[in-house]
């Protein structure tokens, strides 16, 4: 993990280990501290903050692929300026997640990433139909991906959920649409946190006096496509690089 604030590093860090499947090997706090351990640590993947005292975090991808280091990049910063947000696509960053985010929205990426290494891992080309399906599943890793709906939900409800969303008149709350499908709080928020790991729902945080912020959930415009494939996949191994303990 790549942060120069070491509370903020940390509280990433908690994040990433609360996933199975993948495993913090080093906390970086600067540019060059980011490169060292990529050296020495071999991660697959880094997640990269982009405003560093050293240098501009998206300078340092080329100083990567200059020596030899195949490592995938995602961009965890707070930098909303388009021209940062172009250069991360022309670097090849694998997604883009912008400051402040909760661990949910860290997650879903994170697992979004896990199965399209795995498809690419796995691929075995036989022809151009082939090459196209793992450009096709690159392409969507910074947006919106085919849906795949994970073993134990439903073609059904997802599409119940869908519908809801769709005719909603501006936000709903995970307990509004288990009010308005009929569906239990704990279901209807897996299906809406799915929906916004596929990019198909946005998540907008509305804060009260106390306690945690309500995740609201917005519909697209976007086609979730229920009725596609229902299993679902997950890497496994990933190891992800953070070098300074903080």
């Amino acid at each position: 993990m790549v942060d120069d604030d070491f509370r903020v590093a940390r509280v990433h860090r908690a994040y990433v280990e609360r996933l199975d499947a993948f495993r913090v090997v080093g906390v970086a706090g600067t540019g060059e501290q980011a490169l060292a351990a990529v050296e020495g640590l071999r991660p697959d993947l880094v997640l990269l903050d982009l405003y560093l005292p050293d240098v501009f975090g998206l300078d340092v991808i080329p100083r990567l692929r200059a020596a030899g280091h195949d490592c995938d990049v995602m961009v965890i910063s707070a930098a909303r300026e388009a021209d940062a947000v172009r250069g991360a696509v022309r670097h090849g960053v694998v997604d883009y997640l912008l400051k402040p985010f909760d661990f949910e929205d860290l997650r879903g990426r994170l697992e979004r990433y896990a199965v399209q290494r795995g498809r690419l891992r796995d691929t075995v080309v036989r022809g151009q139909a082939d090459v196209d399906r793992v450009l096709a599943g690159a392409a969507g890793a910074a947006g919106p991906v085919a849906p795949v709906l994970p073993k134990g939900m439903s073609a059904e409800t997802a599409g119940l959920i869908e519908r809801t969303l769709r005719e909603a008149d501006g936000t709903l709350s995970a307990t509004e649409c288990a009010g308005l499908t009929g569906v239990s709080r704990v279901s209807a928020r897996r299906y809406l946190e799915h929906f916004h790991t596929m990019g198909t729902v946005e998540v907008s945080l509305r804060y009260g006096a106390t306690g945690r912020p309500e995740r609201r959930y917005r519909f697209l415009g976007l086609g979730m496509g229920m009725g596609m494939g229902m299993g679902g996949e997950r890497g496994a191994g990933v190891r992800a690089s953070l070098g300074r303990r903080g």
